[in-house]
């Protein structure tokens, strides 16, 4: 299997990132649980538009990714969000939805919703 190019590219195919309340509920306790210097220094990163507002711009990283999105999982061979570098890799047609998304992060939901 073939590896993502994803040293350098700074989120730019980070979004947008649908996420289920199920999701949600595991990003905010993780969030919580984050020790306040490092939340707060993911939260005043200047991002592209539409990235993930988890995505760590310092780090070049997904700024939780012990709790991203299953749609994040699936990133680079999900045809609905691929990797720019390496398109080709992106194979699953239809993501195997177990719930509903209830929004986007960075869109309907921002670093406001997880204080």
């Amino acid at each position: 299997m073939e590896q993502l190019p994803c040293e350098g590219c700074r989120g730019l195919c980070c979004g947008p990132v649908p996420v289920t309340e199920t999701e949600l509920k595991k990003i905010k306790k993780s969030i919580k649980a984050m020790p306040q210097k490092k939340r707060m220094e993911l939260a005043n990163q200047q991002r592209f538009f539409g990235t993930c507002l988890f995505y760590d711009v310092n780090n070049d990283r997904c700024g939780i990714h012990a709790v991203r999105p299953d749609v994040c999982r699936m990133f680079g061979y999900y045809k609905e969000m691929i990797c720019f570098r390496m398109p080709q890799l992106a194979t699953k047609t239809d993501r195997q939805v177990r719930e509903r998304p209830v929004g986007i992060l960075s869109v309907d939901f921002t670093w406001h919703d997880f204080r």
